[in-house]
């Protein structure tokens, strides 16, 4: 008997559909697994089997064809063998096939018949809704991603034996999520309030978080650095549904998601300073996104700048650039969106204490001079404004719990980022034509502008950098034209040499 069903497989963050076609026929006895399958699909046959006996079956002696159409597809992972299994038994006639019509299926089988989670179950259910299927059979702990897919019956399922019991009128599937349980609960954002200290830092997070600008945070060692870069997400605007989908998406691809729905808040990415490029931007052999990736809607936090290797930096170009990562490997090409908000930090000095008051800079010129090279100048363009965090002094410390908190900075970021949005995108993602038209100068402020350009040595990125960061000041005011004194705060989160910028700025007044 031939039985086909219906599955999908994962390409980057989308999902294409595969029949998994079973031909149970007489002859010598063997079982054979075509359609390019990965070395985890060519096992499925091995664990499949072995489910099915402990279900209490026993599969006649016949030669078993399974192929995986289309052909030319690479198909990997695990989320076959469920579809392989109930294929299976329809084509050897122990479960009726006719129920199993218009449902796509995935999941792992664990050997006593178990059904496993598996990565990517979200586009994989976007793809059964697109497919027009009737409903979606999904491991019981992929079901709230699954239920994010409005439109789409989602059925979790924990065994084999529920999908046979079911098939034969024993038994019902169970019951999809309700939506009480399809969103992931917030954690509650880290409040501004707490960080004692660092007005200008913190009037630079806002601004950061009012254009979607990327930020580098550079000072002594505890003075703050980290709680700033954790306290941005709060200050950002909610996700929309459509953004939510998009960032759990590449969650779900990345297998993050067990027992958990549509992701709420921003993503916060912090990766540890030794990861490799292929952990930064994706890849390996069989390509997975990165950290740039995961933090997709959200924050990227690189602490200890300096301390990732060179050319690890270096792989952040094209995703700060574009807002996606491409990886080529051999048949195929695969797209990663890399939509994220870079923070980095990094100690001004290798000892850390370099123009700190209360401790002497122990560095010598050379190792300052290597220190500071570990850092790319095309890596330190791309990043809008760069902001001194100096020491705090013990008499603030106290003042902790003082001052505005995430709520009323977050107020004001989203009423920038309303105006933004009627223009048609975020300060930072403007480019060409848009730019000059939503920063229009008058000839004081394009001479200001000029004369910083000139003694800072500006590239063209850092010049248009700087006018979207001044863009960005006066949507914060209200302000419906970049002026003089946008343009000379902009030009302040220039450089990370703090004397050259404010020589700069004293020069253009």
């Amino acid at each position: 008997m031939f039985v086909r069903v219906r599955t999908s497989t994962l390409l980057g963050v989308a999902a294409l559909p595969v029949d998994v076609e079973v031909d149970a026929a007489s002859g010598f006895p063997r079982s054979l697994l075509v359609g390019l399958a990965g070395g985890a699909v060519q096992e499925a046959l091995v664990r499949v089997g072995a489910a099915v006996r402990n279900l209490g079956f026993k599969l006649p002696s016949k030669r078993i064809t399974v192929n995986l159409a289309p052909a030319d597809l690479r198909k990997e992972g695990t989320g076959f063998d469920l579809p392989i299994a109930v294929a299976l038994l329809a084509a050897c006639g122990l479960l009726p096939p006719r129920p199993l019509e218009g449902l796509h299926l995935c999941g792992e089988l664990s050997l006593s018949g178990e059904v496993r989670p598996v990565r990517g179950v979200l586009p994989m259910a976007v793809a059964a809704l697109r497919d027009g299927a009737r409903a979606f059979l999904s491991p019981a702990g992929n079901a709230l991603e699954a239920a994010a897919v409005e439109g789409l019956v989602v059925h979790p399922v924990r065994h084999l034996g529920e999908i046979v019991a079911w098939a034969d009128g024993r038994g019902r599937l169970g019951a999809p999520p309700g939506p009480e349980r399809q969103l992931e609960l917030p954690g509650g954002a880290l409040d501004l309030r707490d960080v004692a200290g660092q007005g200008g830092a913190k009037r630079a997070l806002e601004i950061a978080a009012a254009g979607d600008h990327n930020l580098l945070l550079f000072g002594p060692p505890g003075s703050g650095k980290t709680m700033l870069a954790r306290r941005l997400p709060g200050l950002l605007p909610p996700l929309g549904r459509d953004e939510a989908l998009e960032a759990t998406t590449v969650h779900s691809v990345a297998g993050l998601l067990r027992d958990r729905g549509l992701l709420v808040e921003r993503p916060f990415r912090a990766p540890h300073h030794s990861i490799s490029d292929a952990g930064l931007v994706g890849g390996s052999s069989t390509p997975r996104p990165g950290e740039v990736s995961l933090a997709h809607r959200g924050v990227l936090f690189l602490d200890e700048l300096p301390e990732f290797r060179r050319h690890v930096l270096e792989s952040l170009r094209q995703p700060l650039e574009e807002g996606d990562v491409v990886l080529s490997r051999a048949g195929r090409t695969v797209h990663y969106p890399a939509e994220f908000q870079l923070v980095a930090a990094m100690n001004p000095c290798p000892c850390g204490f370099l123009g700190d008051p209360r401790r002497a800079c122990l560095c010598g010129d050379e190792q300052l001079l290597r220190y500071r090279r570990r850092v790319s100048g095309p890596i330190l363009d791309r990043i809008d404004l760069h902001v001194d965090v100096p020491a705090v002094p013990c008499e603030e410390l106290s003042l902790a719990g003082q001052g505005e908190g995430t709520a009323e900075v977050a107020a004001r970021v989203g009423r920038a980022r309303r105006l933004q949005v009627e223009r048609g995108c975020a300060n930072a993602r403007l480019r060409g034509g848009a730019l000059r038209r939503t920063c229009g100068l008058d000839p004081a402020a394009r001479e200001v502008l000029s004369r910083a350009a000139r003694r800072l040595g500006l590239s063209a990125r850092a010049h248009d950098r700087i006018l979207r960061v001044a863009r960005t000041i006066a949507d914060l005011e209200g302000a419906a034209r970049v002026e003089a004194r946008h343009l000379l705060e902009a030009v302040q989160y220039r450089a990370l040499d703090r004397p050259a910028a404010t020589e700069a700025t004293e020069a253009t007044r």
